[in-house]
């Protein structure tokens, strides 16, 4: 089944916390797992930048609303138990507890008062002429930023695409060199560029070293094109590598590699890497290579730690 979102999540933790003890938060979401019959990979399922689990983000998100609700409180640091408040609200039997439910008790509506200050949605609402409501979005916050931030990193990377299909050939020659070497491959940008333009059709666009010590080489071909590459252009470059001796290769281009083409490189004993335009687009947002930065974000939580007094 598909992960529940925190919303439905809420009444689920309400419900683990019914016997009044004290419970970590650990002991909620293999709770909740147990109840929603997820499976071990579905609860190892992390957020696009890898920070947290989903399941984990969404349960703790759910906790926390209700804590802000009066639901739920922290007796003691890292421990939830359910209120007064809480098993009355089990005591009404409710099919859904979620965020318009809570929207009836006063200290969530400050919070979310707090909430909608910082952002602007009360001035927002007031100027469309419409009550503020409460919160519909089955998103957590993460998930919300983390979305914004794929939808403009894949935005971004369309355009880096764009700009490499309209390069020069040379140009985009020496701007794969400088993404190997962002990568941390060994030598220096001066030293890759030795073998830029040194071979037409079936060439070598450039060299770096696989470390510093230049204990090994890696040959890169660099092909602007708007057509797949198929396999006898990949045929033609390990070609290229066994005159040169060389036992790794680079093969990457704006556009895409054919079935063929992918299966080929797999079964050599030569050793080479297809890079298509979107992985070479990544690997230039990745490696700050054609993009400069605007805005940065940082994600802050409480440090208990802090606050534990000896």
């Amino acid at each position: 089944m598909a992960i529940p979102d925190y919303q439905t999540c809420m009444l689920p933790v309400l419900k683990f916390h019914s016997d009044g003890q004290e419970h970590t938060f650990r002991e909620t979401i293999e709770a909740l797992a147990r109840e929603f019959g997820l499976t071990d990979d579905e609860c190892r399922e992390m957020l696009p930048s890898g920070g947290q689990e989903i399941f984990d983000n969404r349960v703790g998100w759910a906790r926390t609303y209700l804590k802000k609700a009066g639901l739920l409180e922290a007796p003691k640091r890292g421990l939830t138990r359910i209120t007064e408040r809480g098993l009355e609200v089990l005591g009404t039997n409710p099919q859904r507890v979620d965020a318009k439910y809570l929207s009836r008790f006063e200290e969530f509506q400050a919070f979310q008062a707090r909430h909608r200050s910082k952002t602007g949605a009360d001035a927002e609402s007031r100027a469309n002429g419409n009550d503020a409501e409460p919160e519909t979005n089955d998103k957590t916050p993460e998930e919300s930023l983390e979305n914004a931030y794929q939808k403009l990193r894949s935005n971004l990377a369309a355009d880096l695409l764009q700009n490499l299909k309209s390069c020069s050939p040379s140009f985009f020659e020496r701007l794969v060199v400088d993404v190997i070497v962002k990568m941390g491959y060994g030598g220096t940008r001066k030293d890759a560029g030795q073998a830029i333009g040194r071979g037409g059709d079936g060439g070598i666009d450039g060299i770096v070293k696989e470390d510093k010590l230049g204990l090994d080489a890696i040959y890169i071909q660099a092909k602007r094109w708007e057509n797949t590459v198929g396999r006898p252009e990949i045929q033609k470059f390990v070609g290229v590598l066994t005159g040169e001796r060389a036992r790794k290769g680079l093969f990457i281009t704006t556009s895409d590699f054919s079935r063929d083409a992918r299966e080929f490189v797999k079964h050599l004993e030569t050793k080479v890497v297809l890079i298509d335009g979107e992985t070479l687009a990544d690997l230039m947002i990745d490696h700050n290579v054609g993009v400069s930065t605007v805005s940065s974000y940082e994600i802050k939580r409480v440090d208990s730690d802090y606050f534990t007094e000896e």
